[in-house]
């Protein structure tokens, strides 16, 4: 390609593609390289996981025609209910409930990923001047007087006024262009499964502590839930391995039976548990977004949330700089990106870390004090109202996107 586009993006997941599409519907040519086919992003065996939505990025999903795609299968989360316990003992008395009626509508959706892809791959097709390359990955990027250069794998050079690097959390476009990170590894893994059960959730979402991390249990479509489960890593790899009858019952044992009975589908994933912090966002003509800028532990299921707003936040200060007659890839418009995001990046990872801390243990005085903070708000409706709007993604500085005049 010999004309320079607005933006070329390095990865077309759930963040770059959401970010390429809200770009390109405001009028800029961009340019979205993907390694990955469509048919194998969508494959059931791809991922299997899900993600909790924030009504923030439900607002920006409606606001970018993603939401109509998607919404036949997003699930609404009605309620969450936190509790603590160790394995085999009832629950402590102390629990934390939210209840969608105090704030007059869903807390968030459920919604598989592979379902996510697909809504995102349908609403880019209906936008004209959003390219996407797939398979090609993002391999080099060059920086020019004018332009930066974006050479994929297939051979192609995209020049570009900006390149986003949004191509995951090992994100080799980030360790190319030089930029290093602070990170370490949890001693746990996440193990998911969609398990099938005999009663309804009702829309109800569970989060139960255990000393090994949370178990949570998220509702899908029908009588289904997600199981994300953190486990120890010594102990996860022989979970993982069990044969389907031991791993039911397994489950079983952390479900307790408000569901009845419970079987998980064959397909079972596990990913060990890592924190990570760019020690950048930008560099001229180039910013990270998504997991290629941080990754935080899913104690709250905020990760992809936190993306979107990278993508909703880029896409403010791009939009801006490109009405004003200015360059999307000036160093001076994306360090306003950087001071936005990273500060609020860094909080939000630096606080799901504290928790899971706090909570994936079994020392008394700790679980002792837990218990009690649940409870203290719990019961102060100022509070829990707060922290119900904060796990919505609807506190603090929005982009326009996810502002309810977006929506």
């Amino acid at each position: 390609m010999t004309k320079i586009v607005d933006a070329v993006i390095g990865g077309g997941g759930m963040v770059g593609l959401t970010l390429g599409i809200a770009l390109a519907r405001c009028g800029l040519d961009v340019v979205v390289a993907d390694p990955v086919p469509e048919a194998q992003a969508l494959a059931a065996g791809f991922d299997g996981r899900v993600s909790a939505l924030a009504f923030a990025s439900v607002r920006m999903f409606k606001a970018l025609g993603i939401w109509e795609y998607l919404a036949p299968h997003a699930q609404p989360i009605e309620d969450i209910l936190v509790t603590d316990a160790k394995l085999g003992a009832p629950p402590s008395p102390f629990s934390l409930h939210f209840d969608h009626r105090e704030l007059g509508a869903p807390l968030g959706y459920i919604a598989e990923n592979r379902h996510i892809r697909s809504a995102l791959f349908a609403a880019a097709r209906g936008v004209t001047n959003l390219k996407l390359f797939s398979p090609a990955a993002l391999v080099d990027l060059e920086t020019t007087a004018n332009s930066i250069d974006a050479h994929l794998g297939d051979g192609t050079v995209v020049p570009a006024r900006l390149a986003v690097a949004a191509d995951g959390r090992e994100s080799p476009i980030r360790a190319s262009m030089g930029i290093g990170v602070v990170s370490w590894s949890y001693p746990q893994w996440g193990i998911v499964a969609t398990v099938h059960h005999e009663r309804p959730h009702g829309g109800v979402a569970y989060e139960h502590f255990l000393p090994s991390g949370p178990f949570a249990i998220l509702p899908l479509t029908g009588n289904r839930s997600s199981l994300v489960w953190t486990e120890r890593d010594v102990v996860a790899p022989g979970m993982m391995e069990l044969p389907q009858l031991e791993f039911d019952a397994e489950i079983a044992r952390r479900f307790g039976a408000h569901l009845g009975k419970t079987h998980a589908e064959e397909l079972r994933w596990s990913y060990p548990l890592r924190f990570h912090l760019a020690r950048a966002y930008v560099k001229p003509r180039f910013a990270l977004a998504g997991d290629a800028a941080h990754g935080i532990h899913p104690i709250a299921g905020q990760g992809l949330n936190l993306g979107l707003k990278d993508a909703a936040a880029l896409a403010d200060v791009a939009l801006e700089a490109a009405s004003l007659g200015l360059d999307p890839g000036g160093i001076d418009v994306l360090s306003r990106y950087e001071r936005w995001r990273r500060f609020d990046s860094f909080t939000m990872a630096m606080a799901m870390d504290g928790l899971n801390r706090l909570f994936s243990n079994d020392i008394a005085p700790l679980r002792l004090a837990r218990d009690l903070g649940m409870g203290i708000v719990d019961r102060i409706g100022p509070m829990r109202r707060f922290f119900m709007r904060h796990a919505g993604g609807d506190v603090g500085r929005l982009p326009r996107l996810m502002r309810e005049e977006a929506a």
